[in-house]
């Protein structure tokens, strides 16, 4: 005969056994072995780490790299770390938070470059760069969709929402690497096409106001100019005057966020259409077509082209991209009033 406690405990068992069969998350992770490729070297393991261990927290990522459980060719490595191409990765178990698979729609976009390191396309106004802050997904993830082949598809920089034209995108690590080097250094040239609002007098002109990033209360990304920010340069190149706007090339010398939005609110001459720093009552007044101009329904910046060295050939490249209609058919109805 079985004992009481006997039988509690081998009842307790089933029902563990049982929950274990029916709720996959209550399976126990396992030690995972990951050799590192051509494309993730160069990597620091905790951004590694950060990547592969998508759900969980930052905080036990750092601790299980302290703690040492976390090796690399079966001997210890501190977070600081640069993976090499062949290195075996021994994360330990790690519970990742259980998560939704979200659809990414497949989209690729108008391309005005591409080759085995580079893939540079032609971004829309009115499309996030990449997912975050109330966005699902952006340009990034939805390339990846369309393109699950691809090994490696990663962000060179960023463009603002509301801003369309030139974005870059690395095909190869080494490409990313190089091509931060180059933004980092001053090499690549980026400018842009962009409608200010008001009387601009020079041919040519410096703006270098320091800029400052903070967050609305409602945790909106701003930046406003404050003496003690980051040092900020941008030059300004007259194209075209019309009765009441200014068409400029902006050369971005640092590249701040919003940084050609705030250099022209802050003098005086908003971009047409800038929901942020703009003018308000202008911008509603643009959204329809009246008997002196078009009808502009978008923000007048659009990066149309960039200078860089390519990182495999060495070669400095210049890749442009034309003005979109919105924003040309706005023009020639200024032309012709």
């Amino acid at each position: 005969m079985k004992d009481l406690a006997t039988i509690n405990r081998e009842l307790h068992q089933k029902q563990v056994q049982k929950v274990s069969q029916n709720d996959p998350s209550s399976v126990m992770p396992q030690v995972r072995l990951i050799t590192i490729s051509e494309e993730e070297a160069g990597q620091r393991i905790d951004n590694f780490l950060l990547r592969i261990c998508k759900g969980v927290p930052k905080s036990h990522i750092y601790r299980v790299l302290r703690s040492g459980e976390v090796r690399v060719n079966k001997g210890r490595i501190d977070q600081l770390y640069r993976l090499v191409e062949g290195d075996v990765v021994r994360i330990p178990p790690i519970r990742v938070a259980e998560t939704v698979a979200q659809v990414v729609p497949k989209l690729e976009f108008p391309i005005v470059f591409e080759d085995n390191h580079l893939l540079i396309i032609d971004k829309p106004a009115g499309v996030a760069v990449h997912g975050g802050s109330g966005v699902s997904y952006g340009v990034i993830e939805q390339l990846r969709a369309s393109r699950p082949d691809a090994k490696f598809l990663e962000l060179v920089h960023r463009l603002d929402r509301e801003t369309s034209g030139i974005l870059l995108i690395a095909k190869k690590r080494s490409a990313l690497t190089n091509l931060h080097e180059q933004m980092r250094d001053g090499v690549t040239d980026k400018r842009y096409f962009t409608l200010v609002y008001g009387d601009w007098k020079n041919a040519r002109q410096h703006i270098k106001l320091a800029l400052h990033k903070y967050s609305t209360p409602e945790g909106e990304r701003r930046v406003r100019v404050q003496a003690d920010g980051m040092a900020s340069h941008t030059v300004f190149t007259l194209q075209r005057k019309f009765k009441d706007f200014a068409l400029l090339e902006a050369e971005l010398k640092t590249g701040r966020t919003h940084q050609i939005r705030v250099h022209l609110s802050s003098s005086g001459f908003p971009i047409a259409g800038d929901d942020k720093y703009g003018d308000f009552p202008l911008n509603k007044a643009l959204q329809k077509a009246n008997a002196e101009r078009g009808a502009l329904k978008r923000m007048f910046l659009h990066a149309h082209q960039i200078t860089f060295v390519h990182p495999e050939t060495g070669k400095p490249t210049t890749v442009k991209a034309p003005l979109p209609a919105e924003c040309l058919n706005f023009l020639q109805s200024l032309q012709n009033a």
